[in-house]
């Protein structure tokens, strides 16, 4: 955890609720190992991880099948997965939650035997990830600042690629400059856009961008930034459980709740329905608030 605030905040938090836990301070590159050496022990019922959705996803990948359970204290940049899953964004609220011990049984997603919990991405994304963070690395922008001026760049740039999806035997040959794939439906509407009304539906969500110029791509960013995205319009869409992509190329750029790694082709998706157990409120908690 990088913020020793935080950090202090959240040993309060656990105080206060009669909670005792063993507090480690991890870089992000170790957590993987460590979490992988507490499994191995066998003396673990719950794992409770502070970071952002990255970190999350990498975790639940190994949390996925076993009888421990999940604990999420948001301490990311957007914190998506969190957010679905209706843990409260403040380190008192998330740790409540954590002390009411509900546990759901949720869905995660994969991609070439890659976790991840919220969504991975073909194309432009993967793209503007890299941008992004060469230019942190070596200009020193922000994040921020610096996806701006990725996304200015691709969309200037403007590629499309021409993949093959099959999703449970259907097939769909689509050019498009960004292909989403979401663990479970992502909203399109204006109160809704980009946050997910279920985490347990056991279906991957393909969505490939219809655009095939900067004005149309343009056009329907200003849309998404609206809510007003029309899935017959601006999308070839397919639901299903286990997904296929194809390519010309080798290779290609991937993203995967918000990181970018380089994968072989064919892309193999595929939902692990209900495979992760998480402690976040039930659905009948939100439903008697």
């Amino acid at each position: 955890m990088r913020n020793p605030d935080l950090l202090e905040q959240a040993r309060d938090a656990f105080a206060a609720a009669g909670l005792e836990a063993d507090f480690q301070a991890l870089p992000p590159e170790c957590i993987r190992d460590r979490t992988g050496e507490l499994i191995k022990a066998g003396d673990l019922d719950v794992l409770v991880i502070a970071g952002g959705d990255g970190t999350v996803g990498s975790i639940a990948g190994l949390l996925a099948g076993t009888d421990i359970a999940l604990g999420v204290l948001p301490f990311g940049t957007l914190n998506h997965f969190a957010r679905d899953a209706g843990i409260p964004a403040d380190v008192e609220g998330a740790v409540a939650v954590i002390a009411a011990g509900r546990v759901r049984h949720v869905d995660i997603a994969e991609v070439n035997g890659r976790v991840f919990v919220n969504n991975s991405s073909v194309g432009l994304y993967p793209l503007m990830v890299r941008d992004r963070e060469r230019q942190q690395e070596h200009l020193g922008r922000g994040k921020w600042p610096a996806m701006a001026r990725a996304a200015g760049r691709a969309l200037w740039r403007l590629s499309k690629w021409r993949l093959r999806i099959n999703v449970d035997g259907e097939t769909a040959q689509v050019e498009t400059p960004i292909l989403f794939v979401g663990n479970n439906r992502y909203e399109t509407g204006l109160f809704g856009l980009g946050t997910r009304a279920s985490l347990d539906e056991g279906q991957l969500f393909l969505c490939a961008i219809k655009a095939r110029t900067r004005t149309g791509l343009a056009k329907a960013m200003l849309r998404a930034l609206l809510g007003r995205l029309d899935e017959a319009r601006d999308f070839v869409v397919i639901s299903g459980r286990e997904a296929r992509v194809d390519s010309p190329r080798g290779r290609l750029h991937v993203a995967a709740d918000g990181e970018a790694m380089v994968l072989e082709t064919p892309l193999r998706y595929r939902i692990r329905p209900k495979a992760l157990k998480l402690i976040a409120p039930l659905a009948s908690d939100a439903g008697a608030s």
